[in-house]
């Protein structure tokens, strides 16, 4: 596979351009993404589907400048697909003639299953539930994708969209018809689709996700994995669909999604209300990184390898952190982990958040030897996107920031109360981090022998100078000799 792949979608409202750039087999990272706001719909809903000349315009246009960027950026390949609005339209084969002659793109227009598929293959990997229905509310159509344990076992698209229902309904203030024809389509899904877990997919769905995090003063500023439960906004998103403009505007929708922010809306609650949706856990990612995915997995099955991450794997190829160093760390965190667990009274669950804490915590190191644990503090928060809640990724990324204290200030964990534990368990596992990073402080990976008598932790094993020495310039929850021989 190319080292940069460029994904463009040419939805019924945008058009999307990703490039993603490998850095190993299965390890890669976002290179650059852009939109316009071709709408390539506009009109065609009134006009038999026809796809009007100012839209193709556009297209044209906007397509000709991602060109320019994709081939800026190295890229070796170009997967461009359109959907909804291009694969209805009786004149779509003059459309995809004429990108072909004017730009040299090759336009795969697919189907609804397909964008179904595409959408699943992206929320199955890079979303951290196993289970769950996706919904992708796009301009002329909504995609839905029943996932089983990251295994899609069943697709469908209805014909709803939000550009469709802004000029079929909402231009003529028929908010009613609208609802009516929304549940008369949902009623194609049947009951094989229903499922507590939603990933919500598209731009609708992430505009109403940013719109709630200001509401709720969410104290992360990411989107992806950003997870609330429907019940609790469902009366919020009622009161959207009567909001004017400016109202729209004040509660944090941007002015390019104005005129199908309610439509979509609609849409959104009358599905999840059929699907019986409880937890919305919000996708940043969709069919352009599904068709990525798709290209790059063809030979697993369109799966990652078990137990495999692919923003853990790419920190660590970025980053050049030593994986055997790394490795050794963990035996040794856990092994203090195990036998702390029960005076600490630490949970199992958090031998995960240790693990990748340790893994990647030399990341800060290319950046600044002596700020290296801030460094990576960051780079954890805002890269460690797949695979992982938002609790998860600021566990570990806290960890390595405050692991060199005691005591962690109440201010400084304070405004995360809702997502992380306690602040006695997190300077535990930050004194157990400590010391594990303590004990290879030569980086030679010293045989040593850990164990526990009457409450103390004795650790002993050949060129331990440093490390006993630097022991006692720090108080820790729990006895500690280091014996060098």
């Amino acid at each position: 596979m190319a080292k940069v792949t460029a994904v463009i979608d040419i939805g019924s409202n945008s058009a999307r351009m990703a490039v993603f750039k490998k850095t190993s087999r299965f390890g890669f990272y976002l290179l650059r993404e852009e939109k316009s706001k071709v709408r390539i719909s506009e009109g065609a809903y009134e006009h038999n589907g026809e796809l009007q000349d100012f839209a193709i315009k556009r297209a044209l246009n906007a397509l000709r400048e991602f060109l320019l960027i994709a081939k800026s950026l190295k890229t070796r390949k170009i997967l461009c697909v359109a959907t909804s609005a291009v694969r209805d339209a009786p004149n779509k084969s003059q459309f995809i003639n004429l990108v072909k002659k004017e730009l040299g793109i090759n336009i795969k227009v697919i189907d609804g299953d397909k964008e179904a598929f595409f959408g699943g293959v992206a929320a199955a990997n890079l979303l951290y539930e196993k289970n769950g229905v996706t919904i992708d509310i796009g301009g002329g159509s909504t995609e839905f994708a029943y996932i089983s344990n990251k295994k899609i076992e069943n697709t469908i698209s209805l014909k709803l969209g939000t550009v469709r229902l802004k000029e079929l309904f909402f231009d003529k203030g028929d908010i009613e018809g609208a609802r009516k024809y929304i549940k008369k389509e949902l009623k194609k899904l049947g009951e094989v689709f229903n499922h507590k877990n939603i990933f919500g997919i598209g731009g609708t769905i992430r505009a109403l996700s940013k719109v709630i995090m200001q509401k709720i003063e969410y104290p992360l500023d990411i989107l992806h994995g950003f997870t609330y439960e429907f019940e609790e906004q469902k009366e919020f998103l009622e009161r959207i669909l009567k909001m004017k403009d400016e109202e729209l505007l004040k509660i944090g929708v941007k002015l390019d999604r104005l005129d199908v922010i309610r439509p979509g809306t609609l849409i959104f609650i009358e599905a999840i209300k059929y699907l019986k949706g409880k937890k919305i856990i919000t996708s940043g990612v969709g069919v352009r990184e599904g068709v990525f995915l798709t290209d790059l997995l063809r030979n697993n099955n369109h799966r990652f390898p078990e137990n495999f991450n692919p923003s853990v794997r790419t920190i660590i190829d970025v980053y050049q952190i030593d994986r055997k160093i790394a490795s050794y760390e963990t035996k040794i965190a856990l092994e203090l982990f195990d036998l702390l667990k029960k005076d600490f009274k630490l949970d199992d669950k958090y031998k995960m958040h240790l693990t990748y804490a340790i893994k990647l915590s030399r990341a800060g190191e290319l950046i600044d030897f002596y700020e290296a644990h801030k460094h990576t503090d960051y780079i954890l928060l805002n890269s460690l996107h797949y695979g992982f809640r938002h609790c998860d990724r600021l566990l570990i990324s806290k960890i390595i920031r405050f692991h060199k204290r005691k005591k962690i200030k109440k201010k400084e964990i304070e405004k995360f109360k809702c997502l992380l534990p306690k602040k006695d368990i997190v300077e535990k596992l930050c004194n157990i981090f400590w010391v594990a990073k303590l004990i290879n402080l030569n980086l030679s990976m010293p045989d040593v022998t850990i164990k526990k008598e009457n409450k103390k932790i004795i650790i002993e094993g050949k060129n331990l100078y440093l490390s006993k020495e630097r022991s006692k310039t720090r108080d820790l929850f729990f006895n500690l000799e280091i014996i060098s021989t």
